[in-house]
């Protein structure tokens, strides 16, 4: 079984739960004890991430202005930042808990688990 399950169509498919998440989890979890930041940088990432899905050119984009090798670069750029974010910004506790764990999830689904374009099967001409 190859690990590279997420395809294009999955990661369009998962994108928006997401960045609901993103932006609701916080409020539910009870972020922002050591700084409100931890608060509102998952909130703007919510916001921004739904932005994106909706501008990305692939299964579930609305206005598909923009490529889908863009849209997997900045959620790169996203889990690298959630990683970094509790050391530069002084994020504790469940706070530094939840951006280190996003940040990591991230990072395992878009380099890890995310199938490429060349490995995802294309149907041929009869």
């Amino acid at each position: 079984m190859n690990i590279r399950f997420v395809t294009r169509t999955v990661h369009a498919y998962i994108d928006y739960p997401v960045a609901l998440s993103l932006a609701a989890l916080p409020f539910v979890l009870g972020l922002g004890s050591s700084s409100p930041l931890a608060l509102w940088l998952s909130v703007a990432t919510g916001v921004a991430a739904f932005v994106l899905t909706l501008l990305t050119d692939h299964e579930t984009g609305v206005i598909r202005v923009l490529p889908y090798w863009f849209h997997v670069a900045v959620d790169r750029l996203v889990g690298v930042i959630f990683v970094i974010a509790p050391f530069a910004l002084g994020f504790t506790g469940l706070d530094a808990a939840y951006y280190w764990i996003n940040g990591a999830a991230v990072l395992a689904v878009t380099f890890l688990l995310n199938a490429s374009e060349q490995q995802i099967a294309r149907p041929t001409a009869a």
